[in-house]
């Protein structure tokens, strides 16, 4: 294999030609090296330059893979990932094949690419892929919960307060979600969706996907909490069932009052939040105002009767 160093673009190999190169993003095994598109090794062997996030993990499916990169390889990881970019960029501009691989899955999910795809986009350079194994997907699929609808949400910040106010934020949302999640902080992840989305709501945690210690654990969300916080180890992907379309219980003031509230918390302005849970509940504007202005008026007054027998 070539040592990592700077980027050359340019002269005969594999891909160039006399206008601008291409940019090739892999989808890597997720866990099983068997997993690995067809299409994979041909690339590797093939490229000009083999961006990779981690080059010794690069080398350990090169090896698993049998094959041998004629290419330059790079690091491309979080940390170099702007100042590495406009250099790719011009090594594709200069008519070379460059391959994006990050440590599993397919770049730019919750990895390291979105730049580079947009630069490339930029200056009009072909971009294309060798699609591949998914954790988001395969996790979709085992975990029994709805996949016609869902939205990824990828790594929740790390703070409690922070993750709390994102959880709030698509508490409503109907469509199955789909979180990754650092072992280590799975159960305080867990018990926050239980805060923010209900203890019933219905999960799974995906643990080692494709891995000889896989696993799919399913249930409610304050049951899984408790299930996580005796310890959990591996690459951990979070389905959770989406909100419940709303039925005539939901629709009551102080259910209303409540949606509006958990809106504030997350950010919101109160005029939006409003609109949003009428759209949300098929409601005109004005009955969530309505609801919103009683439960204000009611808490003022038990306030002020309050201090009068006090």
């Amino acid at each position: 294999m070539g040592p990592e160093g700077g980027v050359r673009g340019g002269g005969d190999g594999a891909g160039r030609g006399d206008s601008a190169g291409t940019l090739v993003l892999a989808g890597t095994p997720i866990g099983d090296t068997a997993d690995a598109p067809p299409r994979l090794a041909a690339e590797l062997a093939a490229a000009d330059v083999v961006a990779a996030e981690d080059t010794r993990r690069l080398r350990r499916l090169t090896g698993a893979l049998n094959v041998q990169p004629t290419g330059r390889i790079v690091s491309y990881f979080e940390g170099n990932e702007s100042a590495r970019t406009p250099e790719l960029v011009e090594a594709l501009a200069g008519g070379a094949r460059v391959l994006l691989v990050t440590d599993a899955g397919m770049p730019s999910v919750s990895d390291p690419g979105y730049r580079l795809v947009a630069a490339a986009v930029e200056r009009d350079i072909r971009v294309t892929a060798v699609p591949g194994p998914s954790a988001v997907l395969t996790a979709l699929a085992l975990s029994g919960l709805p996949v016609d609808r869902f939205c990824f949400e990828g790594f929740l910040p790390r703070k409690a307060g922070e993750r709390l106010g994102r959880l709030r934020e698509v508490a409503a949302e109907r469509r199955t979600l789909v979180y990754f999640e650092a072992p280590h902080r799975l159960d305080d992840t867990l018990a926050a969706m239980a805060e923010a989305f209900g203890a019933e709501r219905r999960a799974a945690v995906c643990r080692e996907l494709t891995k000889t210690y896989e696993e799919v654990r399913r249930g409610p969300l304050a049951e899984l909490a408790r299930w996580a916080a005796e310890g959990v180890r591996g690459e951990i992907t979070v389905v959770v069932e989406g909100a419940p379309e709303p039925g005539p219980a939901d629709l009551d003031p102080a259910e209303l009052v409540r949606r509006v509230r958990v809106r504030e918390e997350a950010g919101e302005r109160r005029k939006e939040a409003i609109a949003a849970v009428a759209v949300e509940a098929g409601l005109p504007k004005r009955e969530v105002f309505d609801a919103v202005v009683a439960a204000k008026n009611a808490s003022s007054e038990g306030s002020a009767h309050g201090k009068g027998l006090s």
